[in-house]
């Protein structure tokens, strides 16, 4: 049976969710959830960055691990669930674990929301303004989804390849004729995991990443960086120290 930690109200009406949904097991840098980054942990600059936009009635933290779970309430999520195990394991996908916390926090509650955030822990360069942005897209236009990223590197119409059925390299997206100038290539955008963005009733009914009114809220590359590996959190920790040396001497 699941166990839900936290406090309640029936009669609290909630606007907006925000979810940060992080697992114990990590197999490119275990417990980086918990691995502190200039002295908070991923978990709690995810929870804290949620509750200091000032956007979200409720901030809730998700994990199969209790120690996170520990971290989510002292950073003040003002909801903590313990996941079940097959919403954990390896093959399990993270939809299914926000939709098991939008469940759990309506039931809660007693109430009903109306757009779902999700802010992933590996992503701590993402600033207020990017939340704050995102839902903003979402809210007003009406879409059923945002995405957040930042303009690719790499160009499927120009200077990203595969291997074809008959082993050879060709180009990702072919064009006819051929696009010989990275400038003329349409913008192509990285995706970045640093804000999801739903209209509820449609991530409620079918939850997906895409659906054909997605849009995306751009981010610049320097605040695109998701933590996988031991070397992308060398990197993210470089970047942040290098913020507050110039934040400090501005």
């Amino acid at each position: 049976m699941d166990r839900v930690v936290g406090h309640s109200s029936n009669y609290l009406k909630i606007k907006r969710l925000a979810t940060v949904c992080a697992r114990g097991g990590s197999k490119g840098l275990p417990g980086k959830n918990l691995r502190p980054l200039l002295g908070s942990s991923l978990v709690e600059r995810a929870v804290f960055q949620a509750l200091d936009t000032k956007l979200f009635d409720l901030v809730v933290v998700s994990s199969d691990e209790h120690d996170i779970l520990n971290e989510g309430r002292s950073a003040g999520a003002g909801l903590v669930l313990e996941r079940p195990a097959h919403l954990a394991s390896d093959t399990a996908s993270k939809m299914s674990a926000i939709q098991h916390a939008v469940n759990k926090a309506e039931s809660n509650f007693g109430s009903h929301f109306e757009t779902i955030v999700d802010l992933d822990a590996t992503s701590p360069l993402r600033s207020l303004e990017d939340i704050k942005g995102a839902v903003t897209l979402l809210e007003e236009n009406q879409v059923s989804s945002v995405i957040t990223g930042s303009l690719a590197r790499k160009i499927p119409y120009f200077n990203m390849v595969e291997i074809n059925d008959a082993g050879y390299v060709v180009l990702s997206k072919p064009t006819s004729p051929v696009i010989e100038r990275r400038q003329d290539c349409p913008p192509c955008y990285d995706m970045n995991a640093a804000v999801y963005v739903w209209r509820r009733e449609m991530f409620m009914q079918n939850p997906m990443v895409f659906y054909p009114d997605t849009m995306i809220y751009v981010m610049p590359e320097q605040r695109s960086y998701d933590i996988d590996t031991a070397l992308d959190f060398e990197f993210v920790e470089l970047v942040m120290k290098k913020h507050l040396i110039e934040s400090a001497s501005n």
